[in-house]
């Protein structure tokens, strides 16, 4: 069951790429959009295993950057956010693949559809790509993502995974 393009934002990208994840991305999505910006800040990180793993995928779909407009700079949320939401703007029916909370905020104010690292697993199993969502949030959970309790037992409870 593939989507939409997706444009991608680095902490999903650089979440799942900790827990070798990225293929549900490409599963999902029938386009896959990185803009560089995006990649800037991937190469900009820490560079471990994973993470230089992660940027080599990530390239394959990179975009150049394109104006962000005034709405959007309006936010104040980090350049590859930004760009995100600018080439969603630009790509109708596109999907904002982000995490960040303002950024998120920010998409909704402009109508533009949007996923998170947490919705992508939910997506997965929901679709039989991945058995079970559990063990991949408790991956994300050790490897950084910060996930409320009560948000990952409204998830779990709506992939049939909690009580």
């Amino acid at each position: 069951m593939t989507e939409q393009t997706w444009v991608i934002n680095a902490s999903p990208l650089i979440l799942l790429g900790k827990i070798n994840q990225l293929e549900l991305v490409k599963r999902l999505a029938s386009c896959l959009i990185v803009p560089q910006s995006v990649l800037d800040e991937l190469a900009a990180g820490t560079q471990d295993h994973s993470t230089q793993s992660t940027l080599n995928w990530a390239q394959c779909h990179a975009q150049p950057d394109i104006a962000v407009p005034v709405s959007i700079l309006h936010w104040d949320i980090g350049v590859g956010e930004s760009q995100v939401l600018a080439q969603c703007l630009c790509i109708q029916g596109s999907k904002a693949v982000l995490d960040d909370a303002k950024a998120r905020a920010a998409a909704q104010s402009h109508q533009i559809s949007l996923i998170g690292t947490l919705g992508i697993i939910l997506r997965a199993k929901q679709s039989g790509i991945t058995a079970a969502a559990r063990p991949l949030i408790e991956q994300l959970l050790a490897n950084g993502s910060y996930l409320s309790e009560s948000l990952i037992r409204e998830a779990l409870r709506k992939v049939g995974e909690w009580p």
